[in-house]
């Protein structure tokens, strides 16, 4: 996609007097065992976009939070508008203008649009809050972002990920802010909603306003980046690279200390294929998704392509139990399932790693062990008694067999990366002798190092003889690994043929032309009805 042309900043915005709008100098910041930050720089100028680029675990997420006052750094300056300033907390640092929006957003669900925008800076007379005042104020702020339609008083977890976001960045504009650090914002947006957000970063920018923007997506600094900044291990691998005309293998160079490039392992030679161990028969969910037929044989790749909103994730579900078919069936062995069982598909030896991995598949204040041998638990239990030394083992030889980092079993699954923890869902199904496995976004919030590993993964488990059914956003990634791809438009599959016959450009294609239209929904029946259902009682 064409980057993004924003106009230029005011003079006076681009260019302080003083020099740089933010500069940090050789920022250290340590953990117990761990030097998270080892002289870290990063300077930041009035009205551009600077990008903030590194792999999990180079130190992101730490530099931020001593940018946002959370941490303490042990040692370094940090000079602000030209003057050395101490961040000793997140309010002192936003009464300087810096403001900081994380990826998985720091709002109060059960309270209104405008009570989250002025939490903690009310406006209030002797301890009485100006309700109307505030919901007006607030108002004025979503009709700055482009969201007039956003009502002041609606209940923050009432609204989409995408409104949520511009309720966050309300509360942000909603002080003097003169920098906004954005932590993975566009993660779990549609490209509508991405191409929206761009356009606010542009309108902002435009005003003075610096935006530190974190992502994986490169394609993303192309868009909307002036200047980036790499970070390897905790330090500066490079800074105020131009971010239109570095090339792509320099960037995944200085992020990974190695020359890697979005190479995918290579396919196995195509030979006579045993009989499916999957297969779908004319399943369809009203209002989601039309019927569908495919088969899935073991060692095969099939994957899912389409828009968000196309009924990729909602197919995926719906074969694994977690959504009840309106129509078909779902066989394994040539045996049906029994619709809308999560536990039938367990048994039978389907295994999902689902999109959002931290909500929906992993207790992220357990154990690596423990989550890995969620669903095997009554393969380690003797008379209701859980022999915790054979959970732990069997777990850990798992885990060893992925090569997930660091070995240890019993390491919090919180604290690992995002390849780390997608690792360990995988290991969780392979535990249970998974044949096959379902994968949702499966290096969403992973970076480009630890993506190359995941591919190698997924093809050598294939090869293994695993079959596997790949959703995926992005279409080279489809592509890249799965052997048929299945091409989705608004619920309907549009094409099927071997993914080594298409390129990225004819999939667009196919799911931006025009067509019949989405699936209707049944009569009578609101959208909310039609949403996925959440599995309660029903999980394995």
């Amino acid at each position: 996609m064409a980057p993004a042309h924003r106009p230029a900043p005011p003079p006076s915005a681009a260019h302080e007097a003083t020099g740089p709008l933010l500069t940090m100098t050789g920022i250290t910041k340590s953990f117990p065992g761990v030097r998270a930050l080892d002289g870290v720089d990063l300077d930041v100028t009035a009205g551009e976009v600077h990008c903030l680029l590194g792999q999990n675990g180079a130190g992101k997420s730490t530099l931020i939070k001593v940018l946002a006052g959370a941490h303490q750094p042990d040692g370094g300056e940090i000079r602000w508008r030209g003057e050395t300033v101490s961040l000793k907390s997140p309010i002192a640092a936003m009464r300087l203008g810096i403001a900081t929006i994380y990826q998985e957003l720091d709002l109060v669900e059960h309270m209104s649009v405008a009570e989250n925008v002025f939490l903690g800076h009310e406006r209030a007379t002797a301890g009485f809050v100006h309700t109307a005042e505030a919901r007006e104020a607030t108002a004025a702020l979503l009709a700055r972002l482009g969201h007039p339609e956003i009502d002041p008083g609606t209940l923050v977890g009432r609204l989409s990920a995408a409104g949520q976001q511009i309720a966050s960045m309300a509360r942000a504009l909603s002080h003097d802010v003169r920098l906004i650090v954005m932590d993975e914002p566009s993660a779990a947006l549609d490209p509508d909603e991405v191409d929206n957000l761009f356009r606010i970063v542009a309108s902002l920018t435009a005003s003075g306003v610096a935006v530190v923007h974190i992502s994986h997506r490169l394609e993303e600094i192309r868009r909307i980046g002036d200047r980036v900044t790499v970070l390897k291990d905790g330090r500066t691998a490079a800074r105020g690279l131009d971010a239109h005309t570095t090339p792509t293998r320099d960037i995944v160079a200085l992020m990974t200390g190695r020359d890697v490039e979005y190479v995918f392992p290579e396919r196995r030679a195509a030979t006579d294929r045993p009989a499916p161990v999957l297969s779908v028969e004319g399943l369809a969910r009203d209002g989601e998704f039309a019927p569908v037929d495919f088969d899935l044989h073991p060692g095969e790749i099939l994957g899912l392509a389409g828009l968000v909103g196309s009924g990729r994730s909602e197919i995926l579900e719906t074969v694994f139990g977690a959504r009840r078919p309106t129509a078909g069936r779902v066989l394994v062995d040539g045996r049906p399932l029994r619709p809308g069982s999560v536990t039938a598909a367990v048994r039978a030896g389907l295994g999902l790693a689902p999109e959002e991995r931290k909500s929906q598949a992993l207790l992220l204040l357990e154990s690596v062990s423990r989550n890995v041998s969620l669903s095997s638990l009554p393969r380690f239990a003797r008379a209701g008694w859980l022999n915790r030394h054979a959970e732990r083992a069997g777990a850990h030889a798992a885990t060893r067999d992925l090569s997930l980092r660091p070995d240890d079993p019993d390491r919090p699954v919180r604290t690992l990366s995002g390849g780390n923890q997608q690792k360990a869902v995988l290991a969780r199904w392979l535990l249970r002798g998974c044949r096959v496995l379902l994968l949702d976004e499966p290096t969403r919030g992973v970076d480009v190092g630890a993506r190359a590993e995941l591919y190698a993964l997924i093809r050598r488990l294939a090869d293994d003889g695993l079959a596997v059914l790949l959703v995926s956003s992005e279409v080279p990634e489809v592509l890249g690994l799965a052997d048929r791809v299945l091409v989705l438009r608004e619920g309907r599959v549009v094409h099927e043929g071997d993914a080594a016959a298409l390129d990225e450009h004819r999939v667009l294609g196919l799911v931006m032309s025009d067509g019949p239209g989405p699936v209707p929904a049944p009569a009578g029946t609101a959208p909310e009805e039609t949403s996925a259902p959440t599995p309660r009682g029903d999980r394995p």
